[in-house]
C-alpha cells in the first residue's frame, strides 16, 4: 500500500478523521517509505526545514524537492479528513535507486538511512553550486572596479571555499547527526588509540527478553581482542591482547535508533527475523554509553516508533506509531487510530503475531 495520510495538527486531537484510500497496484508494497515519511513529517526541525526548502526559489526535480511538494501538500490542506498519495515521490525514489525500484517490501531502515543520506547530499552540492556562483559574482565585482583580477588570487580562494562548503553540516546533520568513537587500548603498552565516526543513525543488536537501556550498554561494553583476534599495536610494532570499546562521544539533537532485528543464519542461508520482546522506555538518557561531557543530562522523549509487522525482511508489512500533542496515533496505510499510551497502543492494537 502506498496511502500517506498524514495531515496538519489539528488544533484538538479528536479532530483526527481519515477515510480509506484504494491502492494503486502499480505502486506495489511501499508501506516501508510510508511508516518512515510518517515518523519523519511528526519530527518537527525536519518536516520544518524541508517546507522552508519548499519555499525557496524553483529548483531542478530531486528526491527532496518531491518530498519537499508531499509535505507541503499535507501541511496545506485545508480539510482535517484526506489522504495524500505520495505517487510523484515514489517515482523518484525508483528513478534514483535501483533497490526500490520494484514491487517488493523493502527494509524501511535502509530507506531512511537513503534519503537522510540523499537529502545531506543535495544540500551540499547546492552549497558548492552557490558558493562557485558568489565567486563568480565576486571575480565580476573586482574586474569592473579594478580593471582586471589582482595576484591571480581568485583560483586558491575558490578552491578554499569549495572545500569548506562541501564539509559544513547540512540541517540534515545538526538534527541528526551524532558522533562514535571507537577506543583500543594496548594490554602490553597501555596506548589508547581512537577513532572517530559520524552517524545518522544507531543500530544496536538486541537480545531475547531485554531492554533499549540493556541494548545501549551492550554497544558500549569493553571487548577484549586476543588470540586470533589480536590488535596489531603501532607502538609495539607486533600483534597484542587489547581491549576494545565503541561510545557515543557526541550525542545528536534527534536519536533515531535501529533496533537490528534481521540476523543471518548460516544453517538457514537466509535472514531471519529475532522477534524478542524489548522494553522501551518514553524517556531515555544515555548516561553508560556516552562521552558527551557538553550534552551529558540530554534527555530523550519518544516521538515515533517505526513497527515491523512479519517473519521476514522481504515480507510483512510496516506502521508508525507518533506523538501529537500528547496523544499516540497508530499509522497502518489507510487506517489511523487514536490512543491515550504508546503502551495501549502495543497491547491493545497489536496482536501477539504482530508486536516487535
Amino acid at each position: 500500500m502506498f496511502t500517506i495520510l498524514s495531515l496538519p495538527f489539528p488544533s484538538h486531537p479528536s479532530l483526527f478523521l481519515f477515510v480509506p484510500a484504494g491502492v494503486d497496484p502499480q505502486f506495489g508494497n511501499t508501506c516501508y517509505c510510508n511508516s518512515v515519511l510518517q515518523a519523519l513529517y511528526f519530527c518537527r526541525p525536519f518536516r520544518e526545514n524541508v517546507l522552508a526548502y519548499k519555499a525557496q526559489q524553483k529548483k531542478k526535480e530531486n528526491l527532496l524537492t518531491c518530498l519537499a511538494d508531499l509535505f507541503h501538500s499535507i501541511t496545506t490542506q485545508k480539510k482535517k479528513v484526506g489522504v495524500i498519495p505520495p505517487k510523484k515521490f515514489i517515482s523518484r525514489l525508483r528513478k534514483e535507486n535501483d533497490l526500490f525500484d520494484n514491487y517488493m517490501q523493502q527494509d524501511a531502515h535502509e530507506f531512511l538511512n537513503y534519503l537522510l543520506n540523499t537529502v545531506a547530499d543535495i544540500l551540499l552540492e547546492e552549497k558548492k553550486l552557490n558558493t562557485v556562483a558568489d565567486i563568480l559574482l565576486e571575480e565580476k565585482k573586482q574586474e569592473k572596479q579594478n580593471g582586471r583580477l589582482k595576484n591571480n588570487g581568485t583560483a586558491i580562494t575558490t578552491e578554499t571555499e569549495l572545500e569548506n562548503k562541501t564539509t559544513e553540516p547540512t540541517w540534515v546533520h545538526d538534527i541528526f547527526k551524532g558522533t562514535l568513537t571507537n577506543e583500543t587500548r594496548c594490554l602490553n603498552c597501555e596506548t589508547v588509540s581512537s577513532k572517530d565516526e559520524d552517524f545518522l543513525d544507531l543500530s544496536v543488536d538486541v537480545e531475547q527478553n531485554t531492554s533499549i537501556t540493556h541494548c545501549l550498554r551492550d554497544f558500549s561494553n569493553t571487548e577484549t581482542l586476543c588470540s586470533e583476534y589480536k590488535y596489531y599495536c603501532e607502538t609495539c610494532c607486533s600483534k597484542q591482547e587489547a581491549q576494545k570499546r565503541m561510545r557515543v562521544k557526541k550525542l545528536p539533537m534527534i536519536l533515531a535508533l535501529h533496533l537490528k532485528r534481521f540476523k543471518y543464519m548460516e544453517q538457514l542461508h537466509r535472514y531471519t527475523k529475532l522477534s524478542y520482546r524489548v522494553v522501551f522506555p518514553l524517556e531515555l538518557r544515555l548516561f553508560n554509553t556516552s562521552g558527551d561531557s557538553v550534552n551529558l543530562d540530554r534527555m530523550y522523549d519518544l516521538v515515533a516508533v517505526v513497527v515491523h509487522c512479519g517473519s521476514g525482511p522481504n515480507r510483512g508489512h510496516y506502521i508508525t506509531i507518533v506523538k501529537s500533542h500528547g496523544f499516540w496515533l497508530l499509522f497502518d496505510d489507510d487506517i489511523v487510530e487514536v490512543c491515550v499510551s504508546i503502551m495501549a497502543v502495543m497491547v491493545t492494537i497489536l496482536p501477539p503475531h504482530r508486536r516487535s
